[in-house]
């Protein structure tokens, strides 16, 4: 399902807003805010998303996912993520549009929340917050750096826990395929709860995507979700933290009765918890699986059972994760330019602005097309020739001086030209001047991201970290605006 919404950039007015629910005493009782619910026309989504881009797509299966979710950014630079029904999912326009509103109704911070629908022909939409920090399924299964902390899993079950104990209270009781894709990792690491689970997925009925091994017996039955349904899910969700693989809840109950309780644990968390803190959460993960549903336990019995288990309660989940909390929301909104200049490739942006040209001032008033033929035009190109030979060839020495002679030369100055002569001086270790012409690309171009990235790059160069992160991520939101405006 992919990554939902940032919760920390670009806030809207206070009047737009809706407080999010805060639980007595859990940290310091704060109240977060996201917007309120709203409908959305399908040109606003179609242009946050540039058309609905493949590049756009988080969903963690792509394109060939049944409904697609993408990220994108509205006008009023709100970074959302986006999901698109398969056609005739809901052939009842007005019962999408109420359960969504039910739906968005809900607001707690442990729940990706939902902020507005989209009902227009046969087509439905949902829009969420955006988690910039992956799936539980891709910590627990697909992990490249390190594996999820023991400390961590824990606290994914607690959450995961209060945010079925919300939707309870809240009379929303039922939840559709509750399983590690549905759990997206906030901007600080936190865990939390999609609600795109709170609304049915398909025009047949369909609650339940994954194997059939793991789907609560009653479902199997009756093709009926009940609440403690939810229950179950839980169950084989505690079974992925434990073992950090995806094990059929008869095989892991098999385990469980036989008391080879090791058997079942994840051998990377070997060291990290007590015995007594594994033997609980399995017993947990055990009740939660009974197969007649009346013996499952509730959601405040899950809270209860898991709470304790918390250790580092200080100790914040980006850090537990290894997560760089400056930079995480950048990576997913990113161009390929804007993704060589965060991980500073110099070669990367040497071929990308190479391969990019001048296309990106065509049908601005400049000499390189609207002067008339005098001797002053020749000089103008053929200057421009010589430059861009010697930027290709990485010649930047001199690239820089035929660069120099353009500017003088040009009444009516290139951003283009500009970037290249900044790049130049960038690879001529000369950071200062820099930073000064990729300024005068902006100047040129206002919301040109290759001006902001390039900066970006210069004020890294100086040692300005921080400056360099926020000037990536304005160039970042930018990306977007201009990609739907400009079409190459």
């Amino acid at each position: 399902m992919g990554c939902f919404y940032s919760r920390t950039i670009h806030l809207p007015s206070p009047d737009d807003l809706t407080k999010l629910h805060s639980e007595n005493g859990d940290e310091g009782g704060q109240v977060q805010q996201v917007p309120a619910f709203k409908e959305y026309s399908l040109s606003e989504l179609r242009k946050a998303t540039n058309g609905f881009c493949t590049d756009f797509i988080v969903s963690e299966s792509g394109e060939k996912a049944p409904n697609v979710v993408y990220r994108g950014i509205l006008d009023n630079n709100h970074l959302v993520a986006v999901k698109r029904f398969s056609k005739l999912a809901w052939p009842d326009a007005q019962q999408f549009v109420v359960e969504a509103a039910g739906v968005g109704k809900l607001r707690h911070r442990r729940l990706v929340n939902l902020i507005g629908c989209c009902n227009e022909g046969d087509e439905r939409l949902l829009v969420a917050e955006y988690m910039p920090n992956d799936t539980l399924s891709k910590h627990l299964f697909h992990w490249d750096k390190q594996p999820l902390a023991w400390e961590m899993r824990v606290r994914v079950a607690h959450y995961i826990a209060q945010a079925l104990d919300y939707c309870n209270t809240e009379n929303w009781k039922i939840y559709h395929d509750l399983n590690a894709y549905r759990i997206l990792f906030d901007e600080d690491g936190d865990p939390c709860l999609s609600s795109f689970g709170l609304m049915k997925n398909s025009r047949d009925g369909k609650s339940y995507s994954t194997n059939l091994a793991y789907t609560p017996p009653e479902f199997l039955r009756t093709g009926r979700v009940i609440p403690e349904s939810v229950i179950y899910s839980y169950g084989t969700v505690l079974l992925d933290l434990l073992s950090g693989k995806h094990i059929p809840p008869s095989r892991a109950l098999d385990i469980i009765r036989g008391k080879n309780v090791l058997m079942l644990m994840d051998s990377s968390l070997e060291g990290q918890y007590a015995s007594d803190d594994a033997t609980n959460l399995v017993e947990l993960a055990s009740k939660c699986l009974q197969s007649e549903a009346r013996d499952r336990p509730d959601p405040k019995f899950l809270l209860a059972a898991v709470a304790p288990l918390q250790k580092q309660k200080e100790v914040a989940s980006y850090v537990l994760m290894g997560l760089s909390k400056d930079t995480v929301a950048l990576p997913t909104i990113l161009s390929p330019i804007g993704k060589a200049c965060a991980r500073m490739d110099l070669t990367a942006v040497h071929d990308i602005l190479l391969k990019t040209g001048y296309k990106d001032e065509e049908g601005a008033e400049n000499e390189l097309s609207f002067q008339e033929w005098t001797q002053q035009v020749q000089d103008i190109l053929n200057t421009k020739k010589f430059g861009d030979i010697a930027f290709r060839d990485r010649d930047f020495k001199n690239a820089i001086e035929y660069y120099s002679k353009l500017v003088n030369l040009m009444s009516i100055p290139s951003a283009t030209v500009f970037a290249r002569r900044a790049f130049s001086c960038l690879m001529n270790g000369q950071a200062e001047l820099a930073l000064r012409d990729a300024m005068q690309a902006q100047v040129c171009i206002p919301e040109w991201p290759t001006a902001f990235y390039l900066q970006a790059l210069a004020l890294s160069k100086l040692g300005m970290e921080t400056d360099a992160k926020d000037m990536l991520n304005d160039g970042a939101v930018l990306e977007v605006k201009w990609q739907s405006r400009y079409k190459f």
